[in-house]
């Protein structure tokens, strides 16, 4: 297949847009830029092209899709049931990095869904995301256009990687803002519940809505249930070499760091080390990669799944990340790390 690469990183190329859309109504697959990765985009209403996203990716067929609508009206066309606190937090947050949950309607196939009978929405804040769902038909199921369990792609580039020549075309948006994934909140459920963090956190969602859960499974390993959003039973951001996660005292998950990066050294491997801006000076041999600052939380997600994909292709043989417990996207940064990990965590 010959994948159209469809350059939109200047402003939105209206031509591009309705040829998109066309390949969406046909039951095509288009990937596109969000505010937080970029997505691969199919009709969520047709079961066959939900389908296609699956095997695109190599996705398990019971991880569920994020349906992506670009009115508000239209969540009422797709979910049986609305809550009024599921109103308030698309108020607040849509268009915007949050999925909500929610009972679905018969129109939803379950090859969107995941075999479930709950559906994951969400309103993208990315002009040429919404233009194309409205080009599309108004309902694409998106999950993030990677290989399934590879690090999720934050430019272009990173999709063609990964799926070029398996998909009808690809939106070049540029660099997402975000970097990880959105927070997807369960409103199927008595109390709200968090089933994934990301840029929305818990005091965010709380000063909407009140009392806010979050999932106790988040930072566990993977379950043996049918998972009820994307991300939560899967390796998910995975990088190719083994990766272990140290945390603890900065001195002291430095002192470790080292003497790890040492050890791999010995044995003829190349190590690396995934650092803050503010320590990466500290860290002695092997490949040394700023994720970013810790003072500017944004440029730690935005630049995440790039290094590692950078990682990945330096060929590194063992990866030692710091923690980065920051004190508002810290809980969907350390999700994605430990997902990445295989919940690889050392604690000194």
């Amino acid at each position: 297949m010959n994948t159209i690469m469809a350059d939109m990183k200047n402003g939105i190329d209206r031509e591009m847009i309705a040829r998109a859309g066309e390949i969406l109504r046909a039951g095509g697959l288009v990937a596109f830029p969000t505010e937080t990765v970029y997505g691969l985009g199919a009709n969520a209403l047709d079961e066959d092209a939900a389908s296609k996203i699956y095997r695109a990716k190599g996705r398990p067929s019971d991880n569920p899709l994020i349906v992506h609508i670009a009115r508000m009206e239209d969540l009422y066309e797709i979910a049986a049931q609305v809550p009024e606190q599921a109103v308030q937090l698309a108020q607040a947050f849509w268009p915007g990095p949050l999925t909500m949950i929610f009972p679905k309607k018969p129109c939803v196939p379950k090859a969107t869904t995941g075999g479930l009978e709950t559906v994951a929405v969400r309103m993208p804040d990315h002009t040429a995301a919404l233009e194309l769902i409205r080009a599309g038909g108004g309902f694409i199921a998106a999950p993030s256009a990677n290989t399934s369990g590879r690090p999720s792609p934050t430019t272009a580039a990173h999709v063609a990687e990964d799926l070029g020549g398996k998909i009808d075309m690809i939106i070049d948006g540029g660099s997402v803002g975000i970097g990880v994934e959105s927070t997807i909140v369960d409103m199927s459920v008595p109390v709200p519940m968090i089933l994934r963090p990301g840029y929305i956190n818990q005091e965010m969602l709380r000063g909407v809505i009140g009392e806010v859960v979050s999932d106790p499974a988040l930072f566990t390993a993977d379950a043996k249930e049918p998972p009820k959003a994307p991300g939560m039973k899967y390796r998910h951001y995975a990088p190719k070499a083994q990766m272990l996660i140290v945390e603890g005292a900065q001195d002291s998950v430095i002192l470790c760091i080292n003497r790890l990066v040492q050890e791999e050294l010995q044995k003829g491997g190349l190590p690396a080390v995934i650092a803050s801006e503010e320590t990466k000076s500290s860290y002695e041999g092997g490949i040394v990669c700023s994720v970013g600052s810790r003072e500017e939380e944004i440029s730690i997600s935005r630049h995440l799944y790039a290094v590692l994909r950078e990682l990945d292709e330096r060929k590194v043989t063992k990866i030692f990340s710091e923690a980065f417990d920051t004190p508002a996207l810290g809980q969907a940064i350390m999700n994605r790390l430990i997902k990445a990990a295989g919940h690889q965590v050392l604690s000194v």
